[in-house]
C-alpha cells in the first residue's frame, strides 16, 4: 500500500516540478506575448487546469486549482482584448502583470506542496530506519538520498514556510538522533551532520540554540572523520565564540588538539583548521586550554615536517622576482602590472599551502590570536609572549628558534 502511494506521489511530483519550471519561465520572460498559443509555459499550466480533477485531487492543492482557474480566466480575457487604443494597451499591460503575479503564486503553491511531501518522506525515512529490517541497505540508501536533497533545498535560501515545516516535524532533533547513533553507518551520520550545518546556514538565529544545547558538537568530535571536522569547523565559523565556549566548557579542546597527531592527513589538516578558528574566536580559557595541551610544540613539529615549511621564504622569493621584473620598467608599466602581480603572489601562496598545509602553522595560529575577536588586547600580548617563550623549548636549534620567532613577530606580513 505504501509503495503504491509513493508511486502516485512521485507521479504528481514529476508533473508539478515541470509546472513549477513553467511558472518560473513565465515570470522570467514577461516580455513575451503570453497570448500566443505556442507559449509553452501558458500551455502547460492550462493543460493542468483542464486535468485538475485527476492530478490535483489532493485537498492541499485546492488553492493551486484556484490559481489555475484564475490564470485561465486572465488568458481568455487577454485574448479578447484587441485594438490599438490606449485603453486596450493598458488593459493588456494590466492583464500581463496579473498573469505574472498568478504565475508567482502558482510556483509558490507548487513548491509548498513539494516541500510538504518531501519533509513527510524524510521524517518517515528517519523513523523507519530499523537495524533489524531486511531492507536495511535500501532504506539506508533512500535516507542518504533524502538527506542530500534536504541539504540542497535549504541551501537555496531562507523560506519561512519551509522553516515552519522543519520545526513542526522536528527535523533537527531527528537529524541529531541519527548523528549520535553509532549503530548507523558513517555515511548516514555524516550526511546528517551536513544537514545540520545546512540548517544553521538556513537560519542561524533559530537553530543555533539547539546546536549549543544538544549533543551535536560532542558527536562531531567523537566521530573523528574528515567530514565531521569539516562540519565542526563550519559551525565554529558560523556560531563563533559561543560555540568555542561550549567546546571549552565540555573539555573537548584536548580532543581537537589530538587530531593534529592523527595518521590521517585529511583529519590533521581539518583539525588544524579547527584550531585556527578556535584561535580566532576563542576567549582566554580556550586559548589557555590549547597552550596547556602543548599546541606550540605540536605546531612546531608539524612545521618541521615534510608538509611544513616557511611562508616567509616564499615571500622573500616573490620579492626578489618582483625586483627583477621591475628593472627597466616605467612607472606606467609598473602601475599596469600591480593587480597582476598581486594575483600571482596570492596564487603562489595558495599553491604552496596546498602542497605544504602546515607551512608557518605556528605563525598562522599566532596571527589568528592577534587579529581575532575573542581576546582583549592585554591577553593577546600575553599569549604572544608565551608562544615566543615556548618556541625555544620546542625547537631543535637556535636557527629554528630564530626563524619561527621571526615569523610569529612579523606574522601579519606572511
Amino acid at each position: 500500500m505504501e509503495e503504491v502511494e509513493r508511486e502516485e506521489n512521485q507521479q504528481v511530483l514529476t508533473v508539478l516540478e515541470l509546472l513549477k519550471q513553467a511558472s518560473h519561465d513565465l515570470q522570467s520572460n514577461p516580455s513575451r506575448q503570453p497570448t500566443e498559443s505556442n507559449s509553452s509555459a501558458i500551455k502547460a499550466l492550462l493543460e493542468l487546469e483542464t486535468e485538475s480533477d485527476t492530478i490535483l485531487s489532493d485537498p492541499s492543492l485546492f488553492q493551486l486549482s484556484q490559481h489555475l482557474s484564475y490564470l485561465k480566466t486572465l488568458v481568455e480575457s487577454l485574448h479578447k482584448t484587441c485594438g490599438y487604443s490606449l485603453r486596450s494597451f493598458l488593459r493588456r499591460r494590466v492583464s500581463t502583470h496579473q498573469i505574472v503575479r498568478v504565475a508567482e503564486s502558482i510556483e509558490s503553491e507548487i513548491q509548498a506542496w513539494i516541500d510538504r511531501e518531501f519533509i513527510d518522506s524524510l521524517v518517515k525515512a528517519l523513523h523507519g530506519l530499523v537495524l533489524e529490517s531486511p531492507n536495511l541497505v535500501e532504506e539506508s540508501e533512500l535516507l542518504i538520498n533524502l538527506l542530500i536533497q534536504f541539504q540542497n533545498r535549504v541551501s537555496q535560501g531562507f523560506d519561512r514556510e519551509l522553516q515552519d515545516l522543519v520545526l513542526k516535524a522536528g527535523i533537527f532533533n531527528e537529524l541529531e538522533m541519527c548523528l549520535i547513533n553509532s549503530n548507523l553507518s558513517n555515511k548516514i551520520r555524516e550526511e546528517s551532520a551536513f544537514a545540520i550545518e545546512g540548517l544553521i546556514r538556513f537560519n542561524k538565529n533559530v537553530f543555533v540554540g539547539q546546536v549549543l544545547m544538544g549533543p551535536t558538537i560532542k558527536a562531531l568530535i567523537s566521530m573523528s572523520s574528515s567530514s565531521s571536522l569539516k562540519v565542526l569547523c563550519s559551525l565554529i565559523k558560523s556560531i563563533k565564540s559561543p560555540l568555542v565556549d561550549e567546546i571549552e566548557s565540555n573539555n573537548e579542546i584536548p580532543s581537537i588538539i589530538g587530531f593534529l597527531r592523527s595518521d590521517n592527513l585529511a583529519v590533521q589538516v581539518l583539525g588544524f583548521d579547527c584550531v585556527l578558528e578556535i584561535g580566532y574566536f576563542g576567549r582566554k580559557e580556550a586559548i589557555e586550554a590549547m597552550i596547556k595541551e602543548d599546541i606550540v610544540k605540536i605546531l612546531v613539529g608539524l612545521q618541521r615536517s615534510e608538509l611544513g615549511g616557511d611562508l616567509i621564504d616564499v615571500r622573500e622569493c616573490e620579492t626578489e622576482e618582483n625586483r627583477g621584473e621591475k628593472q627597466g620598467k616605467t612607472e606606467e608599466n609598473r602601475g599596469e602590472k600591480t593587480g597582476e602581480n598581486r594575483g600571482k603572489k596570492q596564487g603562489k601562496r595558495e599553491n604552496y599551502l596546498e602542497r605544504h598545509p602546515f607551512a608557518s602553522c605556528l605563525a598562522r595560529f599566532a596571527v589568528q590570536l592577534e587579529v581575532g575577536e575573542g581576546l582583549r588586547q592585554r591577553e593577546k600580548r600575553s599569549f604572544k609572549q608565551e608562544i615566543l617563550r615556548r618556541i625555544k623549548d620546542a625547537s631543535f636549534s637556535d636557527a629554528e628558534v630564530a626563524t619561527i620567532q621571526a615569523e610569529v613577530l612579523w606574522g601579519s606580513f606572511l
